[in-house]
Order: C-alpha cells, then structure tokens, then sequence
C-alpha cells in the first residue's frame, strides 16, 4: 500500500494517485487485448515416403466407411418405391439383404482404392516434393490445386475398371432378378466385364469419373494441406492429431460439395444398361429432377466422404509417424 508524505500537498497526491490508477487501467487493458497469432516458422525437411501409402491408408478408410458409401450410391440411383431418405435406405438394406449387406461390393471398393488411390496420393506428394526444395517455403495453394487435380485425374483413370465394378456391386441387389449380374467379387467382376462387354466397358463414364477424381483430388489434397499448414503456422497445435483431425474434416466439406454434382452423373452413367451421351443424360435428369440433382444424396456423401477423409489422413499420418520411427528420422 502507497504511503502518504505528510508533506506532499493534496494536490499533488491526488495527482500521483491518478497516475498510478491510469497506469494499472493501462497495463489491464493490455492483458486483456486478444492476441495476434504469431507466425511460426515451419521446418522444411524434405522426407520421401512410399508410394503406396494412398492406397493402404485409403484401404483401411473403406472398411471403415462402406456402408455409407453403399447408402450413397443407392440414394443417388434412387427409383420406384426404394427409400428416399439415409435412414430408410440404412434399415431397407438391412430387413432385405441382413447386415452384411451394408458390405456389398466391399471387394470391389477396395481395389478401388488400391488403384486409384495409389495413384492419386503417390503422384502428388511426388510432384509436390519435386517442387518444394529443401529450407524453401510451402508450395502455395495455387500449385498444390494444379498438382493434385493431374494427380487425381490420373488416379480416376487408372481406377475406373474397379470403380465401375464397384457401382455395380453396389447397385446389383435392388436390380429385377432377371438384371442382376451376380459378381462375385471385384476381380471377378472386371474380367466378366472384359469378357462379356469388351475392353471398352472398363472406360466406361471415364471422364465424368477422372474429372470428378481430378475435383476431388483438388478441393480434398490441397485444403488438407492448406489448412493443415495454417493450423500448425498460427496455432499452438503443432504437427498433432487434433490438427490431422480438423485438417480432414475441413476438406472432407470441401470436397464433398465440389465433388456432389459430378459424382451423381458418374453414378448415373456406370449404372446404365444401355448406351447414352452425356449431355442427353443431363437434360434428362434436369427435366425429371430439376437443379437439386447436384446435391442428391448430398448428407450421406458428406457423412460417408467426411469419416472416409479423416480416416484416410490419419491413417496416412500414422504411416508417416511409423516410417519416420522406423527409418530414425526426427519426428
């Protein structure tokens, strides 16, 4: 406590104690001012992992989020009196075909990802480290977008024997009995397409599949690391889970609402039994349907593709973590 000097005036005490008051109002104004995100400075050790880390880590995101995936598929090549809803669809699934139903295709989906998924990750964290040199910043969103839009554009073409196979299998049990093709597996479905419908059956919907692998791959791959990066350059969190986990769930948004428009047409196109051009099928579903087309099925595809992309970054960071262990790298 401040004492008083029986000489000091009035008037320059109480002087002396308005200052001193002005100073701790100052000094807790301060304190309690919000405070700017500090920028960091990340490292930019360049560490080459395995190519196949896309694939498995996707792999083991497909077992997890199948039964979605098969819901999705089903809302998006809804017709008669199926379910319209996600939670219809889930229990017609499961009163019709039993639990493992919800797995139809499984095979099929994970060769899936083992082709495209491969692909897609290997080439664009290989293109990204030829363009990121060691101690250079962060390729800028811009590239990273480029780069991952060849990447997936790739990736859907080398996929999409297994993807179409994948559709069906999916689709084959809401089909009349006299329709259904009865795959037995993914294998076993690509090489009955081969013999049955020739080579041209494993291009089938190429380009709406390779054009919608090429938006996913751009609006998943380049946020994650987008927002991974801003994450880890502003906030405390650091190269951790939490940042893995916020990371994926933002582009999972992301790509899912890019991605809804392509994905119903390249549903629709797998699906066909017969032969139609592209833009034939669109004016057919736009007259039967109108503009909310783009975004059917979109609530399954998010609950499908938002898991499916924080299962596919965490396992992908697990593998990291793992490979940096293994090989003694710094973590």
């Amino acid at each position: 406590m401040a004492q008083t000097n029986p000489n000091e005036s009035p008037v320059a005490s109480a002087a002396a104690a308005a200052s001193a008051t002005a100073t701790t109002t100052a000094a807790a104004a301060a304190a309690a001012k919000p405070k700017i995100l500090e920028k960091k400075t990340l490292p930019q050790k360049q560490i080459s992992y395995p190519f196949w880390f896309g694939g498995t880590a996707s792999s083991f995101a497909a077992c997890v989020t199948h039964p979605l995936d098969l819901v999705k598929v089903r809302l998006q090549l809804h017709s008669g009196d199926a379910p319209k809803n996600m939670s219809g669809t889930f229990m017609h699934i499961i009163r019709t075909e039993g639990p493992l139903g919800l797995y139809s295709g499984l095979t099929a989906s994970l060769l899936r990802q083992m082709t495209y998924s491969t692909v897609r990750f290997g080439v664009y964290e290989e293109l990204k480290s030829r363009f990121t040199h060691e101690g250079a910043t962060k390729p800028s969103l811009p590239l990273l977008i480029g780069l991952s839009t060849f990447s997936g554009f790739l990736g859907g073409i080398s996929g999409n024997a297994a993807d179409v196979t994948n559709v069906r299998m999916q689709q084959d049990s809401t089909l009349p009995a006299a329709r259904r093709r009865h795959y037995k597996h993914g294998i076993d479905g690509m090489f009955r397409m081969l013999r049955e419908e020739g080579l041209k059956s494993w291009f089938r919907g190429v380009w709406p599949n390779s054009t919608r692998a090429a938006l996913m791959n751009a609006s998943q791959l380049a946020s994650y690391d987008t927002f991974k990066t801003w994450l880890m350059t502003y906030t405390p969190l650091g190269d951790t889970v939490t940042t893995h986990f916020a990371s994926s769930l933002f582009a999972g948004f992301i790509a899912t609402t890019v991605c809804s428009p392509v994905d119903v047409i390249k549903s629709r196109v797998m699906s066909a039994h017969d032969e139609q051009g592209l833009l034939h099928l669109l004016r057919t579903i736009y007259a039967k349907e109108g503009a909310t087309w783009m975004f059917k099925g979109w609530v399954p595809a998010f609950l499908r593709l938002g898991p499916q992309t924080i299962c596919t970054f965490l396992f992908i960071e697990a593998h990291r973590k793992i490979y940096r262990k293994f090989k003694g790298l710094e973590d």
